[in-house]
């Protein structure tokens, strides 16, 4: 009896005596009879270049890498002990109570599966929907796959589809990367011509917000400069208004001083004539009762008849004081309320004036933002749509132009066959331009007018006598000739001891001395 524990990624499967199929355990007593193998769970990567043909017959190769390994769960684990455990002849390994599944024949099951479902898949596609959908396509990949390997109890961890490849002399994938990078870079130019559009609306925007932030800020203080105007008039007109109230009570007061004093006055003035009244009746009654009486009677009447007039005379000065202070007062709050009806209504017209007068800018503002906007967005439309027509028609007439030096060096090369090759073409071309006539007109013209002096010189024997020296007497005899005709046709004159000649004698040969005197003085000269 063993006891047996596995790894943590792994599994033991237990088969023998008491157990009727396979028994999957982490751990367990092995009795007698009885067989143990531990099943790794881990999964295993393998790679794979699948060549599979689409619905239109075009040839590719599908790079994958796939991660697969036994699924974890007890039912998945049986099928994969019972199943794929062992070799591919379904021996087990001599190791003793240890088994590791047939990693080689595994590979080679879920590879035939994967080649199987991907081939199926591909048959139904074309290539343009293989490249565009390729997240669908990987996901319909995995969930085939998925359904032949739950028999084998494996699962599919990852699928990574690779980028796909062309196969033999196809071109498929590299035109479309050429066309996808033509078409980003063609995108790529109109991005940046709407860009600098937007930057320059934007701008154009900005522009219009700033007017009219700037006309609703004026608007706003001018109503509020004209609110405190009106508020200052307010206070200006209570001010007087106090100031007048204050005005009248201190006149009303002084009146009333006066008229007080006035009545104080006349009951002394009363006080003072009833004592001399008295005095003057106890004088004459001391004299005559009678007389004292009348004249008392008399002045009493009197006093009290100036009394009443004084008193009325006082009523009556007292009552036009008071109706004048009145008037005044009328007057003087009429006057400013006239004043301050005035003034408000003056306040309410300069407000209102303002008002208008602001809304009217606001108005002329926002409108002037608007057509500067519209313009400045019709303009720059203009330019855009001008400039994408000249590019357009420089492409189109490169493109014309190109076709027609294509067309015209097939021609070429056709006549250049006909001709016997590119000397016979060169040749015709240039009988067609008139270029042979052109260099025989341009040598005439660079010879026209030269006057060319021939001299001609015959130095040789004429007996034919053979002679050893002929060489370089002709040589020699060719030298004077030579120089006078340089000198003639060009001006150049030779050194003067080259042209140093001796006196010939009358049969043309020098003395002995001559012959020296010339050596010497050719010497001289040379060494000048």
């Amino acid at each position: 009896m063993w006891y047996h524990v596995s790894e943590p990624n792994a599994y033991l499967a237990v088969t023998g005596i008491g157990i009727d199929k396979v028994k999957i355990v982490k751990k367990c007593f092995v009795m007698p009879f009885q067989k143990v193998r531990k099943v790794s769970i881990a999964p295993f990567d393998f790679s794979m270049a699948l060549q599979a043909m689409t619905s239109e017959k075009l040839q590719f190769s599908l790079p994958a890498v796939f991660t697969i390994g036994p699924h974890d769960d007890e039912a998945s684990l049986m099928k994969y002990a019972v199943l794929l455990t062992g070799d591919s002849d379904g021996q087990a390994p001599a190791q003793k109570h240890a088994i590791t599944p047939g990693r080689n024949h595994v590979q080679e099951i879920v590879k035939g599966i994967i080649e199987g479902e991907t081939r199926s898949i591909v048959s139904n596609m074309t290539m343009e929907e293989l490249f565009n959908n390729r997240r669908l396509f990987k996901a319909q990949v995995i969930e085939c796959v998925q359904k032949e390997l739950d028999q084998f109890g494996m699962h599919v961890y990852n699928a990574n589809v690779k980028e796909l490849q062309d196969m033999g002399d196809s071109k498929y994938f590299e035109s479309l990367a050429r066309k996808a990078h033509e078409g980003a870079q063609s995108q790529a130019q109109v991005d940046v011509a709407n860009a600098r559009m937007l930057g320059r609306v934007g701008e154009a925007e900005k522009e219009g917000e700033t007017k009219q932030k700037i006309a609703k800020i004026n608007a706003h203080t001018a109503v509020l400069e004209t609110e405190r105007k009106v508020e200052k008039a307010n206070a200006d007109q209570k001010l007087r208004t106090r100031e007048i109230e204050i005005a009248r009570e201190l006149q009303l007061a002084q009146i009333a001083a006066n008229r007080s004093a006035e009545q104080k006055d006349a009951e002394l003035q009363k006080h003072v004539e009833e004592k001399r009244a008295e005095m003057e009746l106890e004088r004459l009654r001391a004299t005559t009762v009678t007389q004292a009486k009348i004249a008392r009677e008399s002045a009493q009447e009197k006093a009290d008849a100036d009394q009443y007039t004084q008193q009325k005379k006082s009523d009556a000065q007292a009552y036009n004081q008071q109706k004048e202070a009145e008037a005044i007062a009328y007057r003087s709050a009429k006057d400013a309320d006239a004043s301050m009806y005035q003034r408000t209504k003056q306040a309410d017209a300069d407000l209102m004036s303002k008002e208008k007068e602001g809304q009217a800018l606001y108005i002329l503002a926002e409108k002037e933002a608007q057509a500067n906007f519209i313009q400045k967005q019709r303009d720059a439309e203009a330019n855009f749509i001008a400039k994408e027509r000249e590019a357009e028609a420089n492409f189109i007439a490169r493109k014309k132009e190109a076709d027609g030096l294509k067309e015209m060096a097939s021609a070429y090369g056709e006549m250049s066959k006909v001709l016997g090759g590119p000397q016979g073409l060169l040749q015709y071309l240039m009988l067609q331009n008139g270029t042979f006539t052109e260099l025989s007109h341009a040598n005439a013209t660079a010879i026209n007018g030269l006057q060319p002096k021939i001299s001609v010189w015959n130095t040789g024997s004429q007996d034919g006598a053979a002679d050893s020296m002929a060489p370089i007497r002709n040589l020699l005899q060719t030298l004077p000739p030579m120089l006078s005709t340089i000198q003639d046709q060009t001006g150049m004159t030779a050194p003067a001891w080259l042209m140093g000649q001796p006196h010939a004698g009358q049969n043309g040969d020098m003395s002995a001395e001559e012959k020296v005197a010339a050596t010497q003085k050719a010497l001289l000269n040379g060494h000048k």
